[in-house]
């Protein structure tokens, strides 16, 4: 297929007036201007002509919700967020929970938003294991990017609220901590006497609590720490680099009052949900401001939603804000696509327009940070799947 017309925003470096795009087998095999990709349409190649008004870009990416997991309009029936009678719980996946028939979804593909890092919530200290999926399709097996992308822990307010509630530790940020360095400590040791053994070739025997935490403490897949709190994300960060972990800072609310600090340390962010009320202490801080600052602090940024705290639908509306805060636009472009991509570890397929890549792409009548701005088309692996002429879904 070849998509021609409008202005491509590669999010690689540099704009492509007239462009046009071929792909070939669900990815990128060209791009440039009009003029250096000539059409053959004696090869029965189906072609996409879009106004030359538009601006072409990667597809959306949300690095940081819980869209399928805790469904719209089903209430307890639907809500698979939280595993809220056990404060650890690493081994559970986002994959078994995640219904990609959850409207949400539709939502998302209509917005311009080709993939989601979906998991667990924050009620527990360790909640389970993120995946990395595309928005569109009805099995969830077809729609994995990565699983397990990312271990979820958390910070804070949610799991002192939750387990004090019960009578049960944790109740301060203190157990919190401790929680998970008793958790990360027999994890570690696990993996050393399972390593002693493969190597000289003894019996070992798996178990299914610890096998889960291999990919974190080889650096395959990062803690994703929910923090709101200056204090919640210095332990976090204290806790990271006592187990030499890779780390992503979601949420991040008072990060623009240590920016220089966060820099420094090389943790990147994940931002929001700012579309939000207030609705708790550790949140008092939170600002549209706070991803402009850390960025230019030199913090790598992204922007969530939290779906459903704010509808995913609004991330590009999310990311106009912070412009108007002061992140400048072109940031607050890559903020939502390829900053995501390369905090959730999967830049090598998404969130850039290049040579390769995976052929998701949202096609809009403007920047979508405008709010009046429209998707004209979302495609998916090569496949339209939204299309505003044809009165929606393809």
């Amino acid at each position: 297929m070849y998509l021609i017309g409008g202005t491509i925003k590669t999010m690689a470096g540099g704009d492509i007036p007239h462009g046009c795009i071929r792909i070939c087998d669900g990815v990128i095999a060209q791009i440039g201007p009009q003029e250096q990709i000539p059409l053959h349409p004696y090869e029965g190649e189906p072609v996409l002509q879009v106004p030359e008004s538009a601006l072409v870009l990667p597809g959306l990416i949300e690095a940081h919700c819980h869209m399928g997991i805790t469904e719209e309009k089903k209430g307890m029936e639907g809500d698979d967020c939280n595993e809220t009678v056990a404060p650890i719980t690493p081994y559970l996946r986002a994959i078994d929970a995640i219904n990609s028939m959850d409207a949400a979804f539709d939502d998302a593909v209509r917005a311009g938003i080709t993939a989601a890092m979906i998991g667990p919530g924050s009620s527990n200290v360790v909640g389970g294991q993120f995946a990395f999926v595309k928005t569109k399709g009805r099995r969830i097996d077809d729609l994995i990017v990565k699983a397990p992308a990312a271990m979820k822990v958390a910070f804070g307010e949610n799991p002192k609220v939750n387990y004090a509630g019960q009578g049960k530790s944790p109740s301060t940020r203190m157990a919190i901590a401790a929680m998970l360095r008793r958790e990360l400590f027999r994890a570690r040791a696990y993996a050393e006497k399972r390593e002693k053994a493969l190597r000289e070739g003894e019996d070992f025997e798996k178990d299914f609590d610890l096998e889960c935490w291999l990919p974190v403490l080889s650096g395959e897949i990062p803690l994703k720490a929910h923090v709101h709190r200056v204090d919640d994300i210095y332990t976090a960060i204290r806790i990271a680099k006592e187990f030499d972990l890779r780390m992503t800072l979601d949420h991040c609310s008072e990060g623009h009052l240590i920016a220089e600090d966060l820099a420094k340390e090389g943790y990147p962010a994940i931002v929001g949900p700012d579309l939000a009320s207030r609705s708790k202490i550790e949140v008092q801080n939170a600002a549209f401001k706070t991803v402009g600052i850390l960025q230019r602090a030199g913090v790598l940024t992204a922007i969530t939603t939290d779906h459903p705290v704010s509808l995913i639908a609004s991330l590009p509306l999310c990311a106009g804000l912070a412009v108007k805060a002061g992140l400048p636009a072109e940031e607050g472009l890559k903020a939502i696509t390829i900053n995501a991509a390369r905090i959730c570890g999967i830049e090598k397929r998404v969130g850039s327009l290049e040579v390769g890549k995976d052929a998701d792409i949202a096609v809009f009548t403007g920047s979508p940070l405008e709010i009046a701005s429209q998707t004209l088309y979302t495609i998916i692996g090569g496949n339209v799947v939204y299309s505003a002429y044809a009165g929606g879904e393809c």
